[in-house]
């Protein structure tokens, strides 16, 4: 048996992360990988070996450090943040993108650790993220020096209530494709073999997105994750249209290499106007007038069962630029708010927007989400020979 990994598990947004020190782990990074797979349990389809629970969104690790000191971009940084997606059957961990939920609970972690210093009533932490080249700002409620897990902020998809903590990804605009309209358009037409053309608005912050009608599948947007997984034809067309994408974006070498070299990113939007619906989690009815329009994403070529706090973000961006897919379903009462509701499959979730033009382009003022972290476990991890 290895020797133990300190580590701690929490529950940021709607997302269960392990989290672990930079300095308690390999520095050669193909070290520190094998030892993140063991401590997940990977590959193995149970992840029964080790923390892994057998689901994207429980297969999630963070690892947090010092800022570095000879990058530009990370100036005034407290600390430095790398989010792994943990392949579940597979010896990979994926650092090509960046989960907005458990980015909540970073400063959490960091202030557990002593690893900046405490300020009550409210820390805020200028991190630097190492996925996507960009700072992430936090805002961590603090109350006797450490952080405040108990308050009345809910989340669709996570029981009970939390206290809010605020993270602003306005500076990842960009980041994965070079643009926030990487393309330059609000609507690009690609055309995706055994589909033929269709309607694509391509958006980049905090991971980049393919967003498009979920009319133009067949698709209402309200549909359950049991429904579309089940549809395999389904899953399939969707993960063509997310390869192309990621190709026209320039993110993978062509469409054929999707899922070797970039399997979580860009992830899917299926956009649809507001409507009814069934929260298959809460077990109620959404009514159409609680959302601006409704999503389903497609992540790891699965359907999201809540929603991703980056896809969040760049839905709520996309709301306000005109013209794109998304724009273009949002209520024409709500663009000129400030807040923007997304109906998903577990409810309502809520995000911060500002967009202004400077010259021929958008800048992003504001990109925020609000969620709670939980601790829920810290200790040593035990690695399997």
């Amino acid at each position: 048996m290895s020797d133990p990994v300190r580590c701690m598990i929490l529950r940021g947004g709607t997302s269960k992360g392990i989290y672990l020190r930079e300095s308690d782990l390999p520095s050669d990074p193909g070290e520190r990988d094998k030892t993140i797979l063991k401590i997940f349990g990977s590959p193995d389809k149970r992840q029964i070996n080790g923390l892994g629970g057998a689901d994207p969104l429980t297969s999630k690790v963070c690892v947090i450090g010092p800022p570095p000191s000879d990058n530009p971009r990370a100036n005034e940084a407290q600390l430095t943040y790398t989010f792994g997606q943990v392949e579940i059957d597979k010896p990979e961990v994926d650092y090509r993108s960046l989960c907005g939920n458990l980015t909540a609970g970073v400063g959490a972690f960091a202030i557990w650790e002593e690893m900046v210093e405490a300020v009550s009533p409210v820390t805020t932490l200028r991190i630097y993220n190492t996925n996507l080249d960009r700072m992430l700002y936090v805002e961590v409620p603090v109350e006797n020096g450490c952080p405040v897990e108990i308050g009345n902020f809910s989340i669709p998809g996570v029981p009970g209530t939390g206290a809010r903590i605020q993270v602003d990804f306005s500076d990842t605009a960009g980041a994965s494709a070079g643009a926030l309209l990487p393309t330059g358009n609000p609507i690009d037409v690609m055309d995706v073999p055994g589909i033929g053309k269709i309607e694509v608005s391509l958006v980049d912050i905090g991971n980049a997105h393919v967003f498009l009608r979920a009319a133009d599948l067949g698709l209402t947007g309200t549909e359950t994750a049991a429904e579309i997984d089940a549809n395999v034809e389904l899953t399939d067309k969707l993960e063509n249209i997310r390869a192309y994408g990621a190709a026209i974006m320039g993110m993978i070498k062509g469409p054929e290499h999707s899922q070797e070299e970039s399997p979580a990113t860009p992830l899917i939007g299926m956009i649809g106007v507001a409507r009814d619906y069934e929260n298959v989690i809460g077990g109620v009815t959404v009514m159409a007038h609680e959302c601006d329009f409704v999503s389903r994403l497609m992540f790891m070529q699965q359907m999201h069962k809540t929603y991703a706090g980056t896809s969040t973000v760049c839905t709520g961006v996309a709301s306000r630029l005109p013209g794109t897919i998304v724009n273009e379903a949002c209520r024409p009462e709500t663009l000129e708010n400030k807040t923007v509701r997304i109906g998903h499959p577990a409810g309502v979730i809520e995000t911060e927007t500002q967009v202004e033009v400077k010259g021929n382009e958008y800048v992003v003022k504001r990109a925020t989400l609000g969620r709670t972290a939980r601790r829920i476990m810290e200790g040593q991890v035990y690695l399997s020979s």
